[in-house]
Formats: C-alpha cells, structure tokens, sequence
C-alpha cells in the first residue's frame, strides 16, 4: 500500500530547474534511498514534502491528503518527521532535556511553573534515549557529545513526535563507517519492530554512501539533473548502466568505486 505519492512534481529557482517533474511512491514500513550526484535535486524534494518549499507544479499526497500548501507543523502533525544532513540539538541542555522538549513540542503544551521541564514525560524521554543507546549519557550536555552520537540524539528527537514517516536528509553525513551502520541498523529495527504496531513507519532518506544505500535500502531511487533516471531493488541500481555512468563516467562500477 503506498502511503507517499508524488505525483509530477516540479520546482525552478529562477533559470535553474532543480526538479523536473518525477514522480514515485512509498509503500508502508518501506526504507526507500533517493540517491544522485551534487545537484541532483535531491535536498529540493525532501523540502517540497516537508513543506519548506512549494511546488510550481505536481501533487504531495500523504495518506490520501495532499500536504501542498500546508506549513511545517501542520505537516508534522499529520505524522512526518525530518531530520537534516547538519545534525542540531540544544547544545546547553542535557540529552534528556532535548528529548523532554521534543515531547513537549508533540504535545503542543507550552513550559510554565505549573509544568516544569523536567517533569515532562520524563519515562518516555528516557526510554526513546535507551532505544537509539544513549540512555547512559541522559544527563550530559548534547554540547559535548561527539558528532555520531549528535546524529543518534536527533533521531530521538525526531522519533518523540511518533511519526509515520521520517524523512532523512544524509543521516550518516560526517560518521565514520562504525557509526553510520549502527545508526542505519537502528532505523532498519524501527521500521521492522513499527510493523507490529498501529503505527508501522516508513523512511525516505538521502545518503552518498554506497554501503549504507546497498546494505539497508528496500528499493533506491535515482536522480540526476532534477530527473528521476532508475528505480528498482538496490541491485537493479548497482547495475544500471545509466546509474554508473552518471556517477562514474562508465569508467568504474560501485563495487569499485563505492564509499
């Protein structure tokens, strides 16, 4: 069943077409990796679905609503969340207090004296920490936390508003390759362990690694040029001609040129 349709969407900043009208679809409990050289078009799409940018042209449906016209929070409200390619957090709170925010800011409550912080939900904070690995470290500030680590506490954030759909822009951007395949194989047991529930997630996300992009992708979609050039299961990717000569002239294959 596909939850995300985009239908022929397009976007120009003046003389420069960034997207080119294409079109897909993302089924429920799906890992999808849209993929393509610098330029490609890629961060330009994620903006248009998460409501930073409006289309010129096309249709963004989510769960049989169209999300065009709507604006970031109201998006978010109907179940989508994002991460970026920079990882953010609050750099003077702790790690707990990053998450009790991001559950306060789904609960669309607002801090008083009669609600302090540090009461919030402080269980559920607790436990979205335990499940990305960073329940040891609750009270240290998000400030001195390693770059890896920055990435894992942005996913809790992004996981608090329980959404049914997570976009993720380069989540491995800046990791070593230790770090990037924990945190790839975290969001993978999401979307397994999500199918049980009455709200199973499903992840579109962006990526330069070619580990990351073959090893956990269900299926990859190819931009190049604002054009949607080659879909398929990642192996049917690996070996499209076209793909390999947009990355790497027709001189090399992933397997030889992969990152």
């Amino acid at each position: 069943m596909s939850l995300l349709k985009i239908q022929h969407i397009e976007k120009s900043f003046g003389a420069n077409h960034a997207v080119k009208g294409i079109s897909f679809e993302l089924g429920s409990n799906e890992l999808l990796a849209l993929i393509g050289p610098n330029g490609a078009g890629k961060s330009t799409t994620f903006n248009m679905i998460s409501g930073q940018l409006r289309p010129d042209g096309g249709r963004i449906d989510w769960n049989g609503q169209s999300l065009i016209g709507l604006s970031e929070r109201q998006i978010a409200q109907r179940g989508v969340s994002r991460t970026f390619q920079i990882a953010q957090s609050f750099g003077s709170m702790t790690l707990l207090e990053n998450v009790q925010v991001a559950l306060l800011c789904a609960d669309d409550e607002l801090l008083s004296f009669w609600h302090p912080l540090a009461k919030h939900k402080r269980e559920e904070a607790m436990e979205l920490l335990e499940w990305v690995g960073l329940e040891s470290m609750a009270s240290k500030l998000s400030a001195e936390l390693s770059y890896g680590d920055v990435k894992r506490l942005e996913l809790a954030v992004a996981l608090a508003s329980e959404p049914q759909l997570l976009l993720m822009d380069e989540p491995t951007a800046g990791m070593a390759p230790a770090e990037r395949h924990q945190l790839m194989a975290l969001i993978s047991r999401l979307v397994h362990e999500r199918q049980r529930t009455a709200k199973p997630l499903s992840v579109l996300f962006t990526e330069h690694s070619m580990d990351v992009i073959f090893g956990y992708a269900q299926r990859v979609l190819v931009l190049a040029g604002g054009e949607l050039i080659a879909q398929g299961s990642p192996q049917e990717v690996r070996d499209n001609a076209r793909v390999q000569a947009v990355y790497f002239g027709g001189g090399r294959t992933f397997q030889e040129g992969q990152s």
